[in-house]
């Protein structure tokens, strides 16, 4: 490979000797990854090149805490920029490639490692420090993700159900998108809920804004009334388009005559308004 050596050098003199090398090496192991390396950095401001120096020095040096410590803030980068985990494997286990064939030329330029068990720590100090990057990466990978995940759960669970108050008694449940199971049971546990928390009295659900009503969303739509009735909360609905109506006549389906209906929200809204 046509590398710099000095005799009396250590191994890590060896490697800051030779950076520019090394880094073109990796590039030649990293096969899938290399053509990835300024996009990465342009995504997710992640120098791979720089933090592989980085992680190969401190695996020399024998830091642990850094090693996993930088393992920790790629974790936590690669997971806030979605990026692909496959090139970081491959990027890992090619840096550890590139090490190894480094040491085999410090080796063979100056005789380093005389005794088997001198190598045989270095093998196991070195891939244990890898390991522990590995482990650390992943481990801060999968917690950011969580949070992520918990956090959209969260936000998808306060949009599901945007409960609106008019007065401190009326409060109407406008639908929006598409209804399916998840967002259904969603949606019926938090204005059950609001409904019992808040003393709701009168619910105004809106249809106008839902983008279709199949028979599972109808079912989960009459769920969500029956339980709205059964709290003692009256029932208006408004919004139902002809396509929907036509749905519920040609299944004989049935909300009971006690809910009352009306065309439109703002009807609803000014025959409330005129009641009061």
């Amino acid at each position: 490979m046509n590398l710099q050596y000095e005799g009396d050098q250590e191994l890590k003199e060896f490697i800051i000797e030779n950076r520019g090398r090394f880094e073109k090496k990796l590039l030649e192991e990293a096969v899938h990854v290399r053509d990835k390396v300024e996009e990465i950095k342009l995504i997710g401001n992640i120098n791979l090149l720089e933090n592989a120096y980085n992680l190969v020095l401190s695996v020399l040096d024998n830091k642990p805490k850094y090693v996993t410590d930088l393992g920790t803030r790629e974790g936590v980068a690669w997971a806030g920029h979605n990026l692909t985990l496959a090139f970081k494997l491959e990027w890992i286990q090619a840096v550890r490639k590139t090490l190894w064939k480094f040491l085999y030329e410090y080796d063979q330029n100056g005789n380093k490692f005389n005794q088997k068990e001198e190598y045989y720590n270095l093998q196991v100090n070195i891939n244990s420090l890898f390991d522990e990057f590995f482990r650390s990466f992943f481990l801060s990978y999968s917690e950011y993700k969580d949070k992520l995940l918990e956090s959209k759960n969260k936000l998808v669970k306060s949009l599901s159900a945007p409960i609106i108050p008019v007065t401190g008694r009326v409060s109407i449940l406008p639908l929006i998108g598409m209804l399916d199971e998840f967002r259904g049971n969603i949606i019926e546990e938090k204005v059950l809920n609001d409904i019992s928390s808040k003393g709701v009295q009168t619910l105004i659900v809106d249809l106008s804004g839902l983008a279709k009503m199949d028979a599972n969303a109808i079912r989960l739509f009459m769920k969500l009334i029956e339980g709205v009735t059964m709290m003692g909360c009256k029932a208006i609905i408004t919004g139902m388009r002809p396509e929907v109506v036509t749905h519920f006549i040609d299944h004989d389906l049935s909300y009971g005559k006690s809910i009352e209906t009306k065309a439109s929200l703002q009807q609803a809204l000014e025959d409330f308004m005129e009641f009061k």
